[in-house]
C-alpha cells in the first residue's frame, strides 16, 4: 500500500513539475491557471489580446493602431465561450504579425471575472485528489470594468486606443468618442459594424492587405504622424542590412559611430534613441574592428555577430509592416521613405552648431551603408558638390529637402519609363501645394521639376520643421510617451504577439504547484510517520 501511495505522490510530483515548466513558457496573458496548463488550449493560437487592469492603459496608450476594440467578458460565461471563436476570427484581420489588414484596430479582451489563485493538494483515504484552489476575493479587473459601466457580457466598445487608455465609459455620457458596438454577435455582423465604421469593405475570408484600399497622404497633413511608427521600423531594417551583408568594415567603423552619435542625441523615437546608445557604448564589445576578418569569417559567416541579437528599437520593433510609409503597390515605399523620413527628422531636430557634423554623418552613413548603388552614388554626388560648411540647422535642413527633391525628380522619369512607379503614391516634388500652399511663391509654376518652382523658402523651413517635428511627435505628446521611457515588456510585442497581460499567472502558478507538491509530500511523510508509529505500538504489544 505504501508502494501505491509513493507511486501516485512520484507521479503527480512529475506531472506538477512538467505543468510548471509549461507555465513558466506560456504568455503571461492567459486568463487563469487552468487555461495555462491546458495542453488543448495550448495549441489554440489567439489574436485578440489579453488584457487586464496592469497593462490596460500601457498597452491601448502605445499601440500603432489607429482605432480599438475591447471586448468585456466572463470565463464562466456560456455565452463568452461561444462568442471568442466569432471574435477570433475578425481579430485574426487586424491583430498578429500576419495581420490581413494591419494598424487599422487592435482587438483586445478583459476578463471581468479574472482571479488569482493558489492551490494545495488535499490527501484524504490513500488517494491524492483535484487542486483546492484558494482564490484571492475580488477581481483584479473588477475597477476596469466598473469604469466601463459593464452591464453584461460580452460586451463590445470600439473607440480610438489613446481614449481607452485611463478613461471610461457611462450609458449617458453623450459626447464620448467610445462607443458601445450593439451589433456584432456573429463574426460577420461585427465586421460589418466596423466597415460601416471605416467606410471600409473588409471580409472574412481577407488573405492579404489590399494595397489599393490604402488612403493617400498627400494632402493630410496630420497622417504623419503615423510614420512615428516607421521610423523604428527604418532604423531596425537599416541596421539589419548592414548586418546581413556584413557591412562594418575598418574603414566604415567611424561612418557608423558618427552616425549613432546623432541617432543617440536626436531620434524621434526615444527608444531608439536608447538602443543607439547602449549600441555605442558598447560598440568595441558588439562590433569589434575585426568582427568579419578573414581568420574569423568562418566562426561568424551564418550569424551577424553580437549585434545581430541586439534590438535597436527595442523588442516591440519590428512589427512586420509599414504605416505611414506602405505603398499601394507591394514592393513600393516601406523603407526607403522610412528613412527619409529618419533623416529630415533628424535634421530639424539638430542644433546649428551641430549641423555640419549632421551632414557628414548623414552622407557618410548613405556612402558606406545604402546598398542601392545608383542611389548611393547620386546622393554622395550631392554631397561632394557642397563646397561650404554649414553653419545652421535651417542651412542643412533645407540642403536635405533640396536633395530629397532631386532625387525624386530622377526617379520620376525613369519611374514614368518603365512603369514601375506607385499609382497611389507617385514621386513628386515636394511638399505639393496641398500641404503647404505658403511654400510656394506662385501657382502659375509647372511642378515637374524642382527648378520650375519658386519656393519661398523661409515657409518651407517653417514647414519642415512643423512636419518632421512636432507633427511626427504629436503621437508622443498625445499619448504622454514624450520624454517618458518605455518600460521593457510592457507591450510584450504588441502586435506580433497575442498575448500582453503582465499579471504574474505562470508565478502564482508555481507558487501554487509548489504548494501542492510540498502538501503532498508533507501529507505523505505524515501518512508514514502514522503508520510506523502504529506498526511500533503493534509490535510493542506482542512482545508484552
Amino acid at each position: 500500500m505504501s508502494m501505491s501511495k509513493a507511486s501516485v505522490i512520484l507521479i503527480v510530483i512529475v506531472l506538477l513539475l512538467i505543468s510548471s515548466k509549461e507555465a513558466a513558457s506560456i504568455q503571461s496573458g492567459s486568463r487563469s491557471i487552468l487555461r495555462a496548463v491546458s495542453s488543448e488550449n495550448k495549441a489554440q493560437v489567439d489574436y485578440a489580446v489579453d488584457l487586464n487592469s496592469t497593462n490596460f492603459d500601457a498597452v491601448l496608450r502605445n499601440t500603432p493602431a489607429a482605432h480599438a476594440i475591447v471586448e468585456f467578458f466572463a470565463h464562466w460565461c456560456p455565452a463568452c465561450r461561444n462568442y471568442k471563436p466569432h471574435y477570433e476570427k475578425v481579430a485574426r484581420l487586424f491583430n498578429g504579425p500576419d495581420a490581413v489588414h494591419p494598424g487599422i484596430a487592435l482587438m483586445t479582451r478583459v476578463d471581468c471575472a479574472l482571479k488569482l489563485c493558489f492551490g494545495q493538494l488535499i490527501y484524504m483515504g490513500g488517494l491524492v485528489t483535484s487542486p483546492s484552489l484558494t482564490c484571492l476575493a475580488a477581481q483584479i479587473n473588477n475597477k476596469l470594468c466598473d469604469k466601463f459601466s459593464v452591464s453584461h457580457y460580452p460586451m463590445l466598445f470600439w473607440g480610438p486606443p489613446s481614449k481607452f487608455a485611463s478613461g471610461g465609459w457611462e450609458p449617458k455620457e453623450e459626447k464620448s468618442e467610445i462607443h458601445v458596438i450593439d451589433d456584432g454577435r456573429t463574426a460577420e455582423r461585427l465586421l460589418n459594424w466596423i466597415n460601416k465604421q471605416l467606410g471600409s469593405s473588409y471580409g472574412l475570408d481577407d488573405e492579404k492587405f489590399e494595397y489599393e484600399h490604402l488612403p493617400s497622404n498627400i494632402s493630410d497633413l496630420g497622417q504623419i504622424a503615423r510614420a512615428v511608427y516607421d521610423v523604428e521600423e527604418a532604423t531596425f531594417f537599416a541596421f539589419e542590412i548592414i548586418l546581413e551583408h556584413k557591412m562594418i568594415k575598418p574603414h566604415t567603423r567611424a561612418s557608423l559611430i558618427k552616425f549613432l552619435q546623432l541617432l543617440v542625441a536626436h531620434h524621434p523615437s526615444k527608444r531608439c534613441r536608447k538602443g543607439s546608445a547602449e549600441v555605442l557604448v558598447n560598440f568595441d564589445d558588439l562590433c569589434p574592428p575585426d568582427m568579419w576578418s578573414t581568420d574569423k569569417q568562418e566562426a561568424v559567416s551564418d550569424d551577424k555577430g553580437m549585434l545581430g541579437s541586439f534590438q535597436i528599437c527595442g523588442k516591440e520593433v519590428p512589427r512586420g509592416y509599414w504605416m505611414f510609409c506602405r505603398g499601394s503597390k507591394k514592393d513600393t515605399r516601406g523603407f526607403s521613405c522610412g528613412l527619409w523620413v529618419v533623416l529630415h527628422s533628424l535634421s530639424v531636430r539638430i542644433e546649428d552648431g551641430e549641423s555640419q557634423f549632421a551632414f557628414t554623418a548623414v552622407c557618410d552613413f548613405i556612402n558606406s551603408f545604402f546598398i542601392c548603388e545608383e542611389c548611393r552614388q547620386h546622393f554622395y554626388q550631392m554631397c561632394s558638390s557642397v563646397t561650404a560648411p554649414f553653419n545652421t540647422s535651417r542651412d542643412f535642413a533645407l540642403w536635405l529637402w533640396s536633395t530629397h527633391n532631386k532625387v525624386n525628380e530622377r526617379l520620376m522619369k525613369e519611374e514614368a519609363s518603365v512603369g514601375t512607379g506607385d499609382p497611389k503614391f507617385p514621386k513628386i516634388i515636394w511638399p505639393p501645394k496641398q500641404l503647404c500652399s505658403s511654400c510656394h511663391r506662385s501657382s502659375n509654376h509647372r511642378e515637374n521639376g524642382a527648378g520650375q518652382i519658386d519656393w519661398n523658402l523661409n515657409e518651407v523651413y517653417k514647414f519642415l520643421t512643423g512636419y518632421y517635428g512636432e507633427t511626427l511627435a504629436s503621437l508622443y505628446k498625445e499619448k504622454d510617451r514624450l520624454g517618458d521611457e518605455v518600460t521593457d515588456g510592457v507591450i510584450a510585442d504588441l502586435v506580433a504577439s497575442t498575448n500582453a497581460v503582465v499579471v504574474p499567472v505562470g508565478a502564482a502558478l508555481a507558487i501554487a504547484l509548489a504548494s501542492c507538491a510540498f502538501g503532498a509530500l508533507a501529507c505523505y511523510w505524515r501518512s508514514q510517520q502514522k503508520n510506523r508509529k502504529y506498526y511500533h505500538q503493534l509490535h510493542s504489544l506482542k512482545n508484552i
